[in-house]
């Protein structure tokens, strides 16, 4: 089939957000018009009875092979990632179509790369809590639930004025933490000295669940939404009271739990991306210590994406623990990424979408993560005249005068946080689709490329043949991915095994051969090698050659790889 005929399936994914429906549509025409390049399976169902959809993109899409990841929509308000993550799907499928196709400036040898790798996504980790937060604008940090067996006094969030959202509610108090602008009617600004009342204290959209009729609790992220799945992960878990929003224990939701399942069993995995928003920044390991602790070839390779991506997308990258620790020096437990890094051995990392800050000119702070809480009273004046010039006015609402059954009078609307800030306008979505693909792909052609010749064939005398193996690794990375990942148990090297019919042997137990990892010819950036002082390139660390002595004539197929990269067979007749 055609690129037109793949441009007649979209489903409007660069233009909006799709719903559960909408989105189980798309992957369906995709996997139904492509059947031989396009595999769609369910990991598992939510409790809201959704399916968990992954698709596998590649010819022979079951085959194993180096494997890039992407996944999105872990947390339900960071819709974004979701069409990103479409957008890369569709280009993978489009350069399997048309490999001549010109696709964000990718050389011929770079498409070549990625039609030989498998792609695999996963668009929508929370379609329960996605789902909600687009039919109502409620606050969910991940899923729309709260099983805890104790449950203490809280906020529980819903439409009070009939508009079919809930969104914020404030009611004027003494105490309160916040007052109206001066310069924009409804504008709410942290309350600062000099500031005359009125004062407001702000609240959800919603009703107290155990309310004493005095006593008002302080929202919470995870208040009655618990728990948050980026806190869920296996890789350096903590409980609740360590970990707000960790769940009762790792892997306790059906949504991580299906994710770990499947990855676990596809070792082949060398590249992840983690999608999220907002922010505009890519956050790479390390998560839980400072880059001079790293594996210095885990670093370099960072330096090397980091250069390419910031390129094509304008956004930075910078290390986890450096630069998005919430507290300095005090890591978040249970992260997706940090799980995919240090116990899958994969490139993973996570992009924040949508770069509100630098759309408002804020300046940046020298950690990334303080432009969340430097976002001062100037900068919500920036944000309010943003969203009338460039935003059709979806972020700032009106306040509503409502009969609270509780607190009696309140006023309700105040901001929808959708589309503008923890999401980018509609009309800005298919730029962010096109540059973060173009940045993806790239990462996709760092892949390992095992590549199996047997050059010589040829006889030693009357009844015995001497076969030779050359095995190469073309590719960026090497064959165990990153330097650090080559010690895990599961991370085996590569071997050779023979299978013969009619020939044998002169050494029967020479069957099967052990090649080791095998270097790619990717070094990163920020090191000696390729420095003038010493111009050099390594040894013969990217090949490696065998050789058998058969007596007979008959078949022989030999079979070269490893759980990392996957298997490629070679066959010869000997005559």
């Amino acid at each position: 089939m055609s690129t037109a005929s793949l441009d007649a399936l979209a489903r409007g994914f660069r233009h909006g957000t799709l719903g559960y429906d909408e989105l189980s549509a798309q992957l369906h025409a995709w996997a139904e018009a492509f059947p031989s390049l396009v595999d769609l399976r369910s990991l598992g169902r939510t409790p809201q009875g959704r399916e968990l959809w992954l698709l596998q993109i590649g010819p022979e899409p079951e085959r194993e092979r180096p494997t890039a990841w992407v996944d999105a929509n872990l947390h339900a308000s960071e819709l974004a990632g979701s069409s990103v993550a479409l957008a890369i799907a569709e280009d993978a499928i489009r350069l399997h179509l048309d490999p001549s196709a010109a696709l964000h400036d990718l050389p011929p040898h770079l498409r070549e790369v990625i039609a030989e790798t498998r792609l695999m996504v996963m668009p929508r980790i929370s379609p329960d809590g996605a789902e909600e937060v687009l039919k109502t604008g409620r606050w969910i940090r991940s899923v729309p639930r709260d099983e805890r067996p104790h449950q203490p006094t809280r906020w529980r969030c819903h439409d009070l004025d009939g508009d079919g959202l809930s969104l914020l509610m404030r009611r004027p108090d003494p105490t309160g933490e916040y007052v109206e602008s001066s310069e924009i009617p409804g504008l709410m600004l942290r309350r600062e000295l000099d500031d005359p009342g009125p004062y407001y204290k702000i609240w959800p959209e919603g009703s107290i669940e155990g309310f004493d009729g005095q006593t008002v609790p302080t929202p919470t992220m995870t208040g009655d939404n618990s728990p948050d799945l980026n806190r869920n992960f296996p890789y350096d878990w903590a409980p609740e009271h360590v970990q707000a929003g960790s769940g009762p224990f790792a892997l306790s939701e059906p949504e991580s739990r299906a994710l770990v399942d499947f990855v676990a069993r596809h070792p082949t995995i060398f590249a992840w991306l983690d999608l999220h928003t907002y922010g505009g920044v890519f956050i790479r390991p390390l998560g839980t210590a400072p880059d001079n602790t790293m594996d210095r070839g885990d670093l370099a390779i960072w330096h090397e994406i980091e250069a390419f991506t910031e390129r094509l997308t304008g956004y930075p990258m910078v290390s986890g623990f450096a630069e998005f620790t919430y507290e300095p020096n005090t890591p978040l437990h249970g992260d997706l990424s940090e799980f995919a890094y240090h116990s899958r051995g994969a490139l993973a990392y996570v992009c924040e979408l949508w770069d509100l800050f630098r759309q408002l000119d804020m300046p940046r702070p020298a950690r990334f993560v303080d432009h969340y809480t430097l976002f001062d009273r100037e900068m919500l004046h920036r944000l309010a005249r943003w969203d009338a010039e460039h935003n059709r006015s979806r972020i700032f609402r009106p306040w509503v005068p409502v009969r609270h059954p509780q607190l009696g009078s309140v006023e309700v609307g105040g901001m929808d946080f959708r589309f503008g800030v923890r999401n980018p306008p509609p009309e800005r979505l298919g730029e962010l689709c096109r540059r973060h693909a173009a940045a993806f792909l790239r990462v996709m052609a760092m892949a390992p490329r095992p590549w199996v010749s047997i050059p010589l064939v040829g006889r030693v005398g009357a009844d015995l043949w001497e076969v030779e193996l050359r095995v190469e690794n073309h590719g960026y990375l090497a064959t165990h991915v990153v330097p650090s990942s080559r010690h895990h148990d599961w991370n085996e090297p590569l071997r050779a095994e023979l299978s013969l019919e009619g020939p044998t042997l002169l050494d029967e137990t020479d069957g099967q051969r052990a090649l080791g990892h095998l270097e790619g010819w990717g070094r990163g950036r920020q090191t000696w090698f390729g420095s003038p002082g010493f111009f050099r390139s390594s040894g013969s660390v990217s090949s490696r050659r065998l050789r058998w002595v058969l007596r007979g004539s008959g078949r022989v197929v030999v079979r070269v790889g490893s759980c990392r990269v996957g298997w490629q067979q070679r066959e010869l007749e000997l005559a």
